[in-house]
């Protein structure tokens, strides 16, 4: 029914516009033609002067009322080091471009109503004017010279690479359809290498390459953290389609190109809530954030930097909006040390993982540090020798007192501790399950303790402050009915049994 309505309402106003073409050819040949043209001529001319001021300052009013919130002036200033040089490069354009846009409005309009047709006037010809020419050729050429030799200048300071040895932190941001995949380096601060062909939207979406070992730390966020005052280079990549990455308040934007990586460096120089006092200041953020909730908080209170895609890569493109967090040191780094290796959350020991079985550098230097702590807390105990410690990563081959590769390192611990506690002594225990002959299991218990001992005193540990026992499978840790009950009383453990104060 609204779309009959809607044709009948077009046909009408057709009908209308014809029938005013009648009344205006009837109204000519009763006044004569010369006399009409004379009048719409006239008229037209003394309207569109009208519309040249309107127009003009309704141009320059939008972009004063505007400035605040769409041109980067007021509570919008750069938050960025280079951002200032930027928006000085956009004000000398503005400032060129506004003069010949006001100029060459007024003299188009301006020369429709001088030289409207008027009875007994006739136009001038002349072929050419060297100097009319010379300045129109000049003059804008001048302009174009300063402004690209300007803009040349900022490029050439904003947009060149990091040295090698600088220090600065680098992150990696993946488009897809429809969202941005933030990657960042863990302590090593390298990120790992990606292949294209080992993308997987399950367990790789980014096509990390395990074989890499600076792929360990690295971990992926929701949101992006930078620290303020920090250099920091945007590695910028796309899966699929034409992306962007945008943020707006550091004057930021860079083409996100399937199998080009492009980047970009930056110093954030505001923190989010220094932003946000900034923009207390102004009346237009000083209202509530939900229309509906004028009692909750303020439109500044809410506000935080955003990333975006400055592209239209599909109908999902405004969800690709990611939140930006520019913080002090202090809370980036609470932050990063709060982040968990994606390689560990969901690729460690699975099949995918090429280190499977083998002890890699950060478990070694966890268990360490855990080792250390366990002996510590042993040893401020009151009865220290009721303690037990499970030495987690020794091994020894099947049914053998012989101890495998793998065990090298947290004997080194064992070691180290016992060098820097030169007056404790302390017994080493074998365990085994139940499996076989209970009285083969107590010798094998005891020569693995024995096995250890001997490791021990090989690195420079006297004899006299070892103990070697073994329990057989008489001190079960846990239930022999399963295969992980039985692997946990296969263990070698450690106590305190004196210490000379």
């Amino acid at each position: 029914m609204i779309g009959i309505l809607i044709v009948g309402i077009i046909f009408l106003f057709g009908v209308v516009v014809v029938q005013i073409g009648k009344v205006t050819d009837l109204t000519a040949k009763i006044r004569g033609e010369e006399t009409v043209n004379r009048n719409i001529t006239n008229s037209q001319a003394k309207w569109l002067m009208v519309f040249c001021v309107v127009f003009l300052v309704y141009c320059v009013a939008s972009a004063w009322y505007y400035k605040n919130s769409m041109l980067g002036y007021g509570p919008h200033e750069a938050a960025s080091a280079h951002g200032g040089d930027i928006d000085s490069l956009f004000n000398v354009t503005l400032f060129f471009t506004g003069i010949v846009f006001i100029l060459t409005h007024i003299a188009l309009f301006w020369f429709t109503y001088k030289y409207r047709r008027q009875e007994g006037r006739v136009g001038k010809f002349f072929s050419h004017d060297n100097k009319l020419e010379a300045i129109w050729t000049i003059v804008p050429a001048l302009v174009m010279v300063y402004l690209v030799t300007n803009g040349l200048v900022v490029w050439n300071e904003v947009m060149p690479d990091v040295d090698p040895q600088e220090e600065v932190l680098e992150f990696e941001a993946t488009g897809s359809q429809f969202l941005w995949e933030i990657r960042y380096p863990g302590p090593d601060g390298k990120l790992g290498t990606k292949n294209f062909r080992l993308i997987n939207g399950g367990n790789n979406p980014l096509g990390q390459d395990w074989t890499d070992k600076k792929n360990i730390d690295d971990f992926h966020a929701t949101d992006i953290y930078l620290p303020v005052n920090q250099k920091v280079r945007v590695r910028i990549t796309a899966k699929d389609v034409l992306h962007n990455f945008y943020l707006p308040h550091f004057r930021l934007k860079m083409d996100a190109i399937p199998g080009l990586p492009t980047y970009f460096v930056f110093t954030p120089t505001k923190t989010t809530e220094e932003y946000r006092e900034e923009l207390s200041k102004y009346p237009e953020w000083q209202v509530p954030f939900d229309p509906e909730d004028p009692n909750g908080p303020q439109r500044w209170e809410m506000f935080d930097y955003e990333l975006a895609c400055a592209e239209l890569c599909g109908k999902g493109h405004y969800s690709m909006r990611r939140i930006v967090k520019v913080v002090s040191q202090e809370e980036y780094d609470e932050w990063f040390n709060a982040q968990s290796s994606y390689y560990v959350q969901n690729i460690r020991n699975t099949d995918l993982d090429p280190f499977k079985g083998e002890l890699l550098d950060y478990e070694i230097n966890a268990r360490s540090k855990e080792l250390l702590s366990e002996f510590e807390a042993a040893l401020i105990e009151d009865n220290p020798s009721d303690i037990s410690i499970n030495l987690t990563n020794v091994f020894f081959n099947t049914g053998s007192a012989e101890l495998r590769e793998r065990s090298k390192y947290e004997l080194e611990n064992i070691s180290k501790i016992l060098k820097e506690y030169s007056d404790v002594s302390i017994e080493i225990s074998g365990h085994t399950d139940n499996t076989g002959d209970a009285n083969a299991n107590l010798i094998l218990s005891r020569e693995r303790a024995n096995a250890v001992i001997n490791y021990l005193v090989n690195k420079g540990i006297g004899s006299n402050r070892l103990r070697a026992v073994g329990y057989g499978q008489s001190q079960p840790a846990d239930t022999n009915d399963t295969v992980e009950g039985r692997q946990a009383n296969r263990r070698i453990e450690m106590k305190i049994i004196s210490q000379n104060l």
